[in-house]
């Protein structure tokens, strides 16, 4: 199938010549071009450019569909590197908890929070839970995601993580959306190993990474490294493990303190250090002389009312960072990237053209998929959305929790949502 947009007011995040990701002073620049076509060929991006270099030989191709996209914008879809995506259900009584005032960390000790998700995922079927999963993936398709990170992590038994990441993988082979996932078993620390986590992370890793790796269920491993969770100790000999069977880390640090998160990541190469709403100097050197991305979760912090991440200094500081959903039902019950892309502008101060780069390309570079996802670009997926009528960039952002999406094109294919 071929695709031609044509009359695009602004094509957006166009590269020329690609990159893998954009840092400090840089992320502030997004190349658009007005008045634009683009041209979808074979699930890749064909030929763009102004409108008057359009030549009517691509219009004589009998396989060739026009879209007039007169007043609207086409961006390259969002690429949320970070969410629990596959959960067993919702968890809205301790949002009530919260508004009564117990915090994340008492939540937790009353058998709340993550230990709460592993029990209901325990009892749920591995149909039960992909079926509801299959809802998710297509309620952020609508939002204009195209590529989505999965971790497990509410099984927290060998048999239960294992259920998750194949989910995660029939999620992969039958939907449209680019998926990435995350072996992710050092979520939390179950109640039966409380006064024994060494014993758990054992589990962790003679049993659960080994056969995780087996069976080809993960791009990446994860450890949740902070104060009330998994030691900087326990996580080193974790993500040691992980990459001894092929699995890249990825880490969440520093989102209840300064718990050296940052510096175990870093060390281990992680692709990614998430969260990072307690970040100092220290921190922004160590992750700016890395192949790290700094990635930031907007909407946990604002339903959680948490501390935010600094992140005008750290792009001051010349640091890359990615913006990311952290779609999960305890603190960020919510997909949606068009959100998140307005909470980097109202929240964190991010101008329009910072929180494009940090949903796209530098989201994208987070999943290890920038080469191919995350830009207009000659020979990358055709992952894009068309925006309804608007003037221009800063408008999306603007019109927070605003239905602004008419349609989603999936590797060349327009999606019927």
């Amino acid at each position: 199938m071929k695709l031609l947009l044509e009359n695009i007011r602004e094509l957006v995040q166009v590269e020329d010549q690609p990159v893998a990701l954009k840092s400090g002073k840089e992320m502030a620049n997004v190349k658009t071009i007005k008045n634009a076509f683009l041209i979808i060929s074979d699930e890749l991006i064909y030929k763009y450019g102004p409108m008057e270099s359009l030549k009517d030989t691509y219009r004589d191709d009998d396989l060739l569909v026009e879209i007039d996209c007169s007043n609207r914008l086409v961006y390259p879809c969002y690429c949320d590197s970070h969410t629990h995506l596959v959960f067993p259900g919702s968890r809205e009584k301790e949002f009530v908890d919260r508004i009564k005032g117990l915090s994340y960390e008492e939540i937790a000790q009353r058998g709340g929070g993550i230990l709460n998700s592993a029990k209901m995922l325990q009892e749920k079927s591995e149909d039960e839970l992909y079926n509801e999963a299959l809802e998710r993936i297509f309620e952020i398709i609508k939002t204009g995601t195209g590529a989505v990170e999965i971790k497990s992590g509410y099984g927290l038994t060998l048999e239960s993580e294992l259920k998750m990441l194949r989910v995660i993988k029939r999620l992969k082979e039958n939907t449209p959306v680019c998926i990435r996932s995350t072996f992710l078993g050092a979520h939390a620390i179950p109640d039966e190993y409380r006064h024994n986590a060494s014993k758990y992370v054992d589990l962790v890793i003679n049993e659960m990474i080994p056969q995780v790796a087996a069976d080809e269920l993960a791009d990446y491993i994860d450890v949740f490294c902070d104060k009330g969770f998994f030691s900087v100790e326990d996580t080193a000999r974790i993500l040691m493990a992980g990459i001894k069977h092929g699995m890249r880390p990825k880490i969440h640090a520093n989102e209840l303190g300064f718990t050296g998160g940052v510096q175990v990541g870093v060390k281990y190469n992680a692709l990614s250090v998430d969260h990072l709403e307690h970040i100092g100097k220290e921190e922004m050197e160590i992750l700016k002389n890395s192949e790290a991305m700094p990635t930031v979760l907007p909407g946990a912090a604002f339903f959680l009312n948490m501390k935010l991440s600094p992140v005008r200094e750290m792009i001051e500081a010349g640091l890359p960072v990615a913006l990311a959903s952290d779609y999960n039902p305890g603190s960020s019950p919510s997909g949606d990237m068009n959100f998140i892309s307005s909470l980097g502008c109202i929240k964190y101060n991010m101008l329009p053209e910072e929180v494009i780069n940090s949903t796209t390309l530098n989201s994208a570079y987070a999943m290890g998929i920038s080469d191919r996802l995350g830009s207009i670009a000659r020979g990358k997926i055709a992952n894009v959305f068309i925006t309804s009528d608007m003037p221009g960039i800063e408008y999306l952002p603007y019109r927070f929790a605003s239905d602004l999406i008419e349609t989603v094109i999936l590797n060349g294919e327009i999606q019927n949502l």
